[in-house]
């Protein structure tokens, strides 16, 4: 049984600064201790519509677990620990968002971790409704547009003692426009780089990824996920923009990177400041094309469009381009294949053929370019930067990490759900 408890401290723990409000919900993960003022659950009970949470999925050592709530940000506080074991737990949230990285305590020992959540709806504040593609609407209980939050609960040695979650009204949030390059993957081994940024923030920074697979700057706006940003942003959030992958592929007249393409970009500049945000263009990565030892570019002129527009409009640029290209290089010709989707076949559930895909990334290349992305936000946005995480260290993407180093549990299929009991 992955969820074990101790009333006893974790009373002492939450009647402390957790001490919950009346819209505030708590959970304590056994039935036959649960802590006073909080809501028992069951290590399988399965998420019921009359309850509204309950466990989603489960598969080897993960759970997740399921809270409708309403549309907005919010803090999560989770006592980790056991009684009798050391515990390693990774959190993921909505479509398998990185939230904590193997947080580790010793048996007997429990500590609190906090982050913060952004849980999003199709509908638009200022009318309207996202349009969603086929990929997006299910299975019922885990895409990142329902009504639920969920979280993964997964790590060799896992320890969920109790769960408290709040609303967060006081932060700043980082929206995410984007492609497939960059969304919140739904399933193993593909990952984005903005499904990897919540892990190096503090709890004043939420994250919400709105990217998606197979969208350039026209198709974003015209199925209102601009719109839908823009409803949900505040004075002084922020909207990272990357796109170019499927830009390259507008055939249309006049259409190119330093045509209509860097006229997007302005207008979502536009867009973004006319809300009270701030717009921060990131250049789009490079593929895996090799010559020899030298990597062919193949997204160099969207790239400068990108800078172009930043200089023209200044607005901050992040140049993931290059950082990718001396990554990529660093890793060398052959090795570079373990920072994208390469996979003999039936290595992954459902996986009947090889995987040899030179444009997206498996978990350990988003997180090597999130990592990117940190040190752009460090060069370039310094009051973002005050928010991020204690542990979030510094990176040269020159010398990335080993493979081997870089490591996270596999979630469960997103079609594995549990079924309550007499459904």
């Amino acid at each position: 049984m992955i969820f074990r408890s101790l009333s006893l401290t974790l009373a002492i723990l939450f009647a402390g600064p957790l001490l919950l409000h009346a819209a505030d919900l708590k959970f304590s993960f056994d039935s036959k201790r649960p802590v006073p003022g909080s809501t028992a659950v069951a290590p399988d009970q399965a998420f019921d519509e009359k309850r509204g949470f309950g466990f989603v999925s489960k598969a080897g050592n993960a759970r997740v677990f399921g809270v409708r709530l309403e549309e907005g940000n919010y803090h999560v506080s989770l006592l980790l620990g056991d009684s009798a074991r050391p515990t390693s737990t990774t959190v993921k949230a909505e479509n398998r968002r990185l939230m904590l990285e193997k947080a580790e305590t010793s048996a007997g020992k429990f500590e609190v971790r906090t982050f913060t959540v952004n849980v999003r709806k199709p509908a638009i504040g200022t009318g309207g409704n996202t349009t969603l593609n086929d990929r997006e609407k299910g299975p019922p209980l885990s895409a990142s547009w329902d009504d639920l939050l969920t979280l993964e609960f997964n790590g060799e040695s896992p320890g969920v003692a109790a769960l408290e979650i709040k609303p967060a009204t006081d932060v700043t949030t980082v929206f995410i426009a984007g492609d497939s390059t960059v969304t919140d993957q739904r399933n193993e081994p593909w990952a984005g780089w903005g499904q990897m940024l919540p892990r190096f923030f503090d709890r004043s920074v939420a994250v919400s990824n709105q990217a998606e697979s197979g969208l350039a700057l026209r198709s974003f706006e015209r199925q209102k996920r601009l719109d839908k940003v823009l409803s949900m942003l505040k004075k002084g959030d922020y909207l990272f923009i990357q796109f170019g992958h499927n830009d390259q592929k507008d055939k249309a007249t006049g259409a190119g990177p330093f045509t209509s393409y860097k006229e997007n970009l302005k207008r979502y500049v536009e867009r973004t400041r006319a809300k009270g945000g701030v717009p921060v263009l990131v250049t789009p990565m490079e593929r895996r094309r090799w010559e020899g030892s030298s990597l062919r570019p193949t997204l160099s002129d969207y790239a400068e469009a990108v800078r172009q527009v930043g200089a023209e409009d200044k607005v901050p640029v992040i140049d993931l381009n290059a950082m990718s290209i001396k990554l990529y290089t660093a890793l060398g010709p052959d090795p570079s294949m373990r920072a994208f989707a390469f996979y003999p076949a039936n290595t992954f559930p459902g996986q009947s053929e090889a995987l040899k895909d030179n444009t997206h990334h498996n978990t350990f290349g988003a997180y090597e370019l999130a990592r990117c992305i940190v040190e752009g936000i460090r060069a370039q946005l310094p009051e973002l930067a005050v928010h991020l995480s204690k542990d979030a260290g510094t990176f040269d993407p020159a010398k990335p990490d080993a493979p081997d180093q870089v490591t996270f549990p596999l979630s469960p299929p997103s079609g594995a759900v549990l079924t309550p009991e007499g459904s």
